[in-house]
């Protein structure tokens, strides 16, 4: 793979979810969500781990950031259970320390809530799938933190960029990272044709305000 380039990621993972239908759209026919929430949008980045070329660009991805910003990494830890595959081929190519972050302690054995060895004061980078509200992230990485290591960020495929989720993130103080985004995958599905320019607005409007879409 040539160098890549960061600031035209967000365009080619976009373009990559839209081609391969992890990401579906659907502004006048809206998903509902298991929280209830209205969305005309669906995300489904696992379908990421069927194609090659497309998980090696995501892993360079992460590993690219990692390196300009976090060159001080020890581990790399995955989220359980869609960041888990991701986290893997990320550390592989940093020849970095593997973990992964259970949603919650096991209830049996050792109860353990992260898988393989993070030791207190390493530093730690957490990968990510998907950013909605961020709550389960922050709490993986919290559960870093708890183990008495340091997180140095959360990286993540996507983000739908809720206000919220930055505020969460922000009120923990978790620098957060996305290789992909809700703008640059509107913009990339006008220019591939998913959805017609009249939609924009529509979808932007979902994004400002999830909890009111389709009342």
């Amino acid at each position: 793979m040539s160098k890549l380039t960061l600031t035209e990621l967000p365009d080619q993972i976009a373009k990559s979810l839209l081609e391969i239908e992890a990401v579906a759209l659907q502004p006048n026919d809206p998903f509902t969500w298991t929280s209830g929430i209205k969305s005309p949008i669906y995300c489904d980045n696992r379908l990421t781990m069927t194609y090659p070329a497309i998980r090696d660009l995501i892993a360079e991805g992460f590993a690219t950031i990692i390196r300009e910003q976090y060159p001080d990494a020890d581990v790399i830890a995955g989220t359980s259970t869609a960041g888990i595959p991701h986290a893997a081929w990320v550390a592989q190519k940093l020849n970095l320390p593997m973990a992964y972050i259970r949603d919650k302690a096991k209830g049996h054995g050792k109860q353990n809530q992260i898988e393989g060895k993070v030791l207190p004061g390493q530093k730690v980078v957490v990968i990510e799938d998907l950013i909605s509200t961020g709550g389960s992230s922050i709490k993986a990485a919290l559960a870093v933190r708890e183990a008495g290591a340091e997180v140095l960020a959360v990286l993540a495929i996507f983000t739908y960029e809720f206000e919220s989720a930055k505020q969460a993130f922000e009120a923990e103080q978790v620098p957060l990272a996305t290789l992909s985004n809700y703008s640059a995958l509107i913009d990339s599905a006008v220019q591939l044709g998913k959805v017609a320019a009249g939609d924009v607005a529509t979808l932007q409007a979902w994004r400002q305000d999830p909890q009111s879409f389709g009342k």
